[in-house]
């Protein structure tokens, strides 16, 4: 789909708490440019696609030392988000906990909002692949 004009976007971090947020810019500048080309079907893809970035960062930078990969591409009929960390342990829930500050629920949402995840793990880390409707 590169090819008919349809954008992806790779992006580098370091892994420190600030590129939780630069994913997620990262993430809004791809939706930007490929919602002329292809909109949404539903606006709420949108803030799916951000929310599931903005917690695939998160745990990165929680879980996994060091650097991490976003990749984001169109699909058929959606998006396909990759994130590529430094851990080779596989996500797991974790109980949520509201009295103790929260936490706990991001790979419930990411699991929730997504139609598909895998994970491949590998001896340099793992890739954590998404696919979301668009």
């Amino acid at each position: 789909m590169a090819s008919d004009g349809i954008p992806s976007r790779s992006a580098d971090f370091a892994g420190e708490l600030h590129d939780v947020t630069g994913a997620r810019l990262a993430a809004e500048a791809f939706l930007r440019e490929l919602a002329p080309l292809a909109p949404p079907a539903a606006p709420e893809h949108w803030d799916d696609i951000l929310l599931v970035v903005t917690e695939l960062a998160a745990n990165a930078v929680q879980y996994a030392p060091g650097p991490f990969v976003l990749r984001l591409r169109r699909t058929f009929d959606g998006v396909h988000v990759v994130l590529r960390d430094t851990s080779t342990a596989p996500p797991a829930p974790r109980p949520f906990h509201p009295s103790r500050g929260g936490g706990g629920i991001g790979w419930h949402l990411i699991q929730t909002l997504c139609d598909q995840v895998s994970v491949v793990t590998d001896t340099g880390g793992k890739d954590i692949h998404v696919f979301l409707p668009w």
